[in-house]
């Protein structure tokens, strides 16, 4: 399975760590040549030399995208930002792609309801810090490793058997939600 993740800030750059470790084929995407420069730098300390050909870094979404199974936004949790970039996901990444956005205050069904695919949305429910800490065992324990995921009405089963599977090799336990602003 191939991850598309845009922006290479420190979500994007630890999501990119994560996923590489665990197998995955990675694009990170960042419109800052110096936010790419960094991430590749801490790819190379955290992964060595030889895991690093996991990694590609794309300079447009377009690049990022373009055979992605699994899209990750890493962008502001402000509505603009989440509108735009969801337009250009939509746009630019294959039908299949399922779209996964970090937000803790905004629906993810009313994001959704903003493309084609709105049955392919979702959102994930955590902060940096949070993941970070569980993901290095800071915190209670196995609990700790729970990560929650917020989904529209009607996304399919499709959508959370890949999404699960993301998080469960990456070493989350997912638990999923209807968003319930609907």
């Amino acid at each position: 399975m191939q991850v598309a993740i845009i922006g290479a800030g420190p979500l994007g750059r630890w999501l990119a760590f994560a996923a590489a470790r665990a197998g995955y084929t990675v694009l990170l995407e960042d419109v800052m040549p110096s936010n790419l420069h960094h991430a590749q730098e801490y790819l190379r300390q955290q992964l060595g030399p030889a895991a690093l050909p996991m990694v590609e870094f794309a300079s447009t979404i377009e690049g990022a995208v373009r055979e992605a199974d699994l899209a990750i936004d890493c962008v502001p949790d402000e509505l603009e930002s989440k509108l735009e970039i969801f337009c250009l996901l939509d746009r630019m990444a294959p039908p299949r792609t399922v779209f996964i956005t970090p937000t803790t205050r905004l629906s993810i069904a009313d994001l959704a309801s903003c493309t084609y695919r709105a049955d392919k949305c979702v959102a994930l429910v955590a902060k940096m810090q949070e993941l970070t800490e569980a993901s290095i065992g800071v915190g209670a324990g196995e609990q700790s490793r729970e990560i929650l995921l917020r989904t529209p009405p009607h996304v399919t089963q499709e959508t959370i058997a890949l999404v699960q599977e993301f998080w469960e090799r990456i070493g989350f336990t997912p638990r999923f939600e209807s968003d319930r602003s609907q």
